[in-house]
C-alpha cells in the first residue's frame, strides 16, 4: 500500500478529534477551520469578488451561503464525498493542486481529518437548533510581564446550552499595540523592549475576547521628585505611571506652556509683545486667565469649528457655496456661544428644513444613504465604527448585521426632497428596513439596546437623539471627553479616537471615565472640559523625556511632540513672517483654519495632508512626514517671498531694532515665544556681525533657520 492511501485508510479509520457523522455542524465545525486559516479573510476568499472564482463570506458571516458554495456551486465540484481526498476543496487546501493560497491544510494534520470526515459524512449543514457560540472568554485575562518574556493564551467558546470548549488552535488574535506585545498565530504573546501596555484580541465565530499585557519598565523604581497634582487627572496619570514604573517630566516652563496652549487652543503663535508680557507677569494664576483669554477669543471658534466641519463633512461639491457656508455658519456660530455639545448634536441628527436656511439641515445633503447617515452619526458622536457590518459581523467587535440596520433604521426616512432651489430635509413615510440575509424585519434601535417590536412613531431621529445624549449613554462623553483629549494631548485614551470597542481598551480606563463623568456634570460644556485639561500638571509637563519615560508614547508621561495641522502649520508660517497668505476665491479669508470651504486651492495644505472631508473619519488628516514636506520649507519661493517681504516680519525687525541683541531676542520671542539662550544669543551674533554689509539678508537667514527648526514646526 503507498503511503498516500495507506495514510488515506488512516484518516477513513480515525477522523481525528472530528464529531461523529451524524453530530457535524457545519458552522460550529468547519467555518473554524476556514477562519482560522485565513481561506475566508477580506484579502483571499472573503474579499469581495472572491478569489480564483471561489468566494466566501467575510469572516464566516453568512454561513448558509458558504455551505451552499462549497456543496452546489460548480455542480459540487468543490467537493467528492465518495473520494473524500479527491475533493478539489481538500485537494487545493493541501497544496496537492495549485493552489494560490499555499498550503493551508497540510495532509493528514487535525484540520484537514476534520474537514475531511465532514465530507465524508456527505457535507451535512447541521441541525438548525444546536449550540451557538454567545461569548468568549480568554486565559489570562491579564498578566504583569517583563521584556522580552511571553505567555501562551488560551481561549474558550461558551455555547448557548452552557458548555465551555477550548477554541484556542482555530482563534484569531492580533494586538492594539505592537510596539509592546506581538501575538503568534497560535495564541502566545510576546512583549518587546517598551514598557506599556497592549491589549490582545482573540476571536472566534464572531465573538470577541481580550488579554491585557502590563509591561511595567524593569529596574529599580522610578526615582523623581514629587511631583504637583492640579486636579484629579494628575492623581489617576500617576496611579498608571506607577504600574509601569514610568517617572512624570516635571511642569513646563512658561514659555513652553504659552505657545503650546496658542497653538493647541486658538491654532495662533503668541505674538513676541504678549510673550514678554506673559513671560514677565509674575501671577500665580497667569496659565488659567491665559486659558480663559483664549477660550473667549474669535480664533478659537475658528480653529474647533474647523474640526468639526472635517467630521460633519462640510463640503461645497454637493452642497454648493452659499449652503456650504451656511452649513459651516452653523457649526461655527454653535462653537462661539459655547452651546452644550448635547444640544449641539441634537441639532445635528434630528435636523430638518430648507436646505437654503444653512444649518445642520445641510449635513443630510452630503450624506444622503440611510447607511451612511447611521456610520457618520455613530463614528462622530459615539466614536463607534459600524460600516463593517453592513455586510457582516464585525471582526473586531461585538456589532452584528442587526445592529447596523438597526441603526439604519433610524434614518431610512430621510431625504432631501424637492427642486434645487427648495430642496429640504424631512423624515418621511415609514419604510422598513430588512436584514439583508435573512429578509426579516429590522426594527430601529440603538446600538447595544433591545431590538423593538415596531419602529418609532414620528421621526424616529428623535429616539436616536434622546438615547445619544442620556447621561448613562456609554458611548457619547466618553466619545467627546477622548477627543478632546486627543486634540490637547497629541494621542487619545482610546487610539484611534473613533474606533472605540471592547477589544480596543482605552490605555487609562479610570481616567476616560471621569473625564466622562465630568463631561456630563458641567453640562456637556467643552469650554469647562478644556479647562480641566489644561489646568492639569499632565498637560502642563514638559516635553523633554527623562531616563524612565523615553519610550512612553501612551501613558501622558510627557508632552509628546505634535506636528500641527496642516492649516496650523501655514497659518503660523505666515504669523511669524507678518505676511498673509491669499486664498483664491474665499474673500475675506485671512487664516486657513477659517476656511469654510475644503476645495479651496492651496498646494501647502495638499502637501501637508488637508482633509478632503469624503468620510467622518478622523483618519483623512494625515501628519505623516515626508521628503517633499521637507524641501517645501527649505526651498519653496513662497516661503522665501514672506521672509523677504518688504511688509513682512524681518524687513521691519532690521527697520526698528539698529541694536543686534534686541533684533536677536525679537525673533525668538516671534517663532519660539521665548528669550534666546546664551549660547543661541553668541551664535545669532556672531552671524549678524561677520554679515553686517548684507544684515536684512542675515537676518532673514536666521529667521529661514527658526523657521526649520523643530522647536517651530511642532507643538511641544
Amino acid at each position: 500500500m503507498t503511503p498516500r492511501f495507506y495514510l488515506s485508510a488512516l484518516l477513513l479509520a480515525s477522523p481525528a478529534t472530528a464529531p461523529a457523522a451524524d453530530a457535524f455542524h457545519f458552522e460550529n465545525d468547519i467555518l473554524p477551520v476556514l477562519g482560522r486559516h485565513g481561506c475566508n479573510s477580506s484579502g483571499c476568499h472573503g474579499k469581495a469578488e472572491g478569489q480564483g472564482g471561489f468566494k466566501l463570506s467575510v469572516f464566516g458571516s453568512d454561513p448558509d451561503a458558504d455551505h451552499a458554495v462549497l456543496t452546489k456551486e460548480g455542480r459540487g465540484r468543490r467537493v467528492f464525498p465518495a473520494a473524500p481526498d479527491e475533493s478539489l476543496l481538500l485537494r487545493k487546501a493541501s497544496g496537492r493542486a495549485a493552489h494560490g493560497g499555499g498550503t493551508k491544510l497540510p495532509y493528514g494534520s487535525d484540520d484537514y481529518r476534520t474537514v475531511r470526515a465532514w465530507v465524508a459524512a456527505g457535507t451535512p449543514l447541521g441541525a438548525p437548533d444546536a449550540p451557538r457560540v454567545i461569548a468568549l472568554r480568554v486565559e489570562p485575562v491579564e498578566r504583569v510581564m517583563g521584556l522580552h518574556a511571553d505567555v501562551p493564551l488560551k481561549v474558550f467558546a461558551k455555547y448557548s446550552d452552557g458548555v465551555e470548549k477550548d477554541v484556542t488552535k482555530h482563534a484569531r488574535f492580533q494586538s492594539n499595540n505592537d510596539a509592546v506585545a506581538v501575538v503568534a498565530a497560535d495564541g502566545r504573546v510576546t512583549t518587546l523592549d517598551v514598557p506599556g501596555e497592549a491589549a490582545v484580541m482573540a476571536a472566534y465565530l464572531g465573538e470577541v475576547g481580550l488579554f491585557r499585557a502590563i509591561v511595567p519598565r524593569p529596574g529599580p523604581a522610578a526615582t523623581t521628585s514629587p511631583l504637583p497634582r492640579f486636579n484629579f487627572i494628575d492623581a489617576l496619570v500617576d496611579a498608571k505611571l506607577a504600574k509601569l514604573n514610568v517617572g512624570a517630566s516635571p511642569v513646563c516652563d512658561d514659555a513652553e506652556f504659552l505657545r503650546r496652549a496658542h497653538l493647541d487652543l486658538t491654532g495662533t503663535v503668541p505674538t513676541a509683545a504678549a510673550a514678554r508680557a506673559f513671560l514677565a507677569d509674575g501671577a500665580k494664576d497667569k496659565r488659567a486667565k491665559l486659558v480663559e483669554a483664549l477660550l473667549k477669543s474669535p480664533e478659537f471658534a475658528d480653529l474647533w469649528a474647523m474640526r468639526w466641519a472635517d467630521l460633519l463633512r462640510v463640503d461645497r461639491q454637493p452642497l454648493g457655496h452659499e449652503r456650504a457656508y451656511g452649513y459651516y455658519k452653523w457649526i461655527r456660530d454653535s462653537v462661539a456661544a459655547n452651546k452644550p455639545f448635547d444640544q449641539f448634536a441634537r441639532d445635528l441628527v434630528t435636523a430638518e428644513g430648507p436646505l437654503a436656511e444653512g444649518g445642520p439641515a445641510n449635513f443630510y445633503k452630503v450624506v444622503t444613504k440611510p447607511g451612511d447617515m447611521a456610520g457618520a452619526v455613530s463614528q462622530v458622536f459615539l466614536g463607534v465604527r459600524i460600516g463593517c457590518a453592513e455586510c457582516h459581523h464585525h471582526p473586531f467587535d461585538r456589532w452584528r448585521q442587526t445592529d447596523y440596520y438597526g441603526m439604519v433604521g433610524f434614518f431610512a426616512p430621510v431625504a432631501a426632497r424637492g427642486p434645487r432651489d427648495h430642496e429640504a430635509v424631512a423624515a418621511a413615510g415609514d419604510p422598513a428596513t430588512k436584514h439583508p440575509r435573512t429578509g426579516k424585519p429590522v426594527f430601529a434601535h440603538a446600538l447595544g439596546t433591545t431590538m423593538p417590536d415596531a419602529d418609532p412613531k414620528g421621526d424616529r431621529r428623535d429616539v436616536l437623539a434622546a438615547w445619544m445624549t442620556r447621561p448613562d449613554n456609554p458611548y457619547f462623553a466618553r466619545n467627546l471627553a477622548n477627543r478632546v483629549w486627543a486634540y490637547l494631548l497629541g494621542v487619545g485614551l482610546v487610539e484611534p479616537v473613533d474606533d472605540v470597542r471592547g477589544t480596543n481598551p482605552p490605555s487609562n480606563p479610570e481616567l476616560l471615565a471621569a473625564l466622562a463623568a465630568f463631561t456630563t456634570e458641567n453640562g456637556y460644556d467643552v469650554r469647562k472640559l478644556i479647562t480641566a485639561v489644561t489646568a492639569s500638571r499632565v498637560y502642563q509637563s514638559a516635553s523633554r523625556p527623562t531616563a524612565t519615560n523615553e519610550k512612553d508614547e501612551r501613558n501622558f508621561s510627557r508632552a509628546l511632540l505634535k506636528r500641527p495641522d496642516a492649516e496650523i502649520l501655514l497659518d503660523v508660517v505666515c504669523q511669524a513672517t507678518g505676511v498673509p497668505e491669499k486664498f483664491p476665491g474665499s474673500p475675506g479669508v485671512t487664516r486657513a483654519v477659517q476656511l469654510w470651504d475644503s476645495k479651496a486651492r492651496s498646494d501647502f495644505l495638499k502637501l501637508f495632508g488637508r482633509p478632503v472631508r469624503a468620510t467622518a473619519c478622523e483618519c483623512e488628516r494625515t501628519k505623516e512626514p515626508s521628503v517633499a514636506q521637507v524641501l517645501n520649507l527649505l526651498n519653496s519661493p513662497a516661503v522665501q517671498e514672506k521672509l523677504s517681504h518688504e511688509a513682512g516680519t524681518v524687513a521691519r525687525l532690521v527697520r526698528d531694532a539698529k541694536d543686534d541683541a534686541a533684533l536677536v531676542e525679537e525673533l525668538y520671542l516671534t517663532f519660539f515665544a521665548r528669550f534666546p539662550t546664551a549660547a543661541e544669543k553668541t551664535v545669532a551674533l556672531d552671524h549678524l556681525k561677520a554679515r553686517a554689509a548684507t544684515r536684512r539678508q542675515a537676518t532673514e537667514d536666521l529667521a529661514w533657520a527658526l523657521l526649520n527648526s523643530t522647536e517651530f514646526l511642532f507643538n511641544h
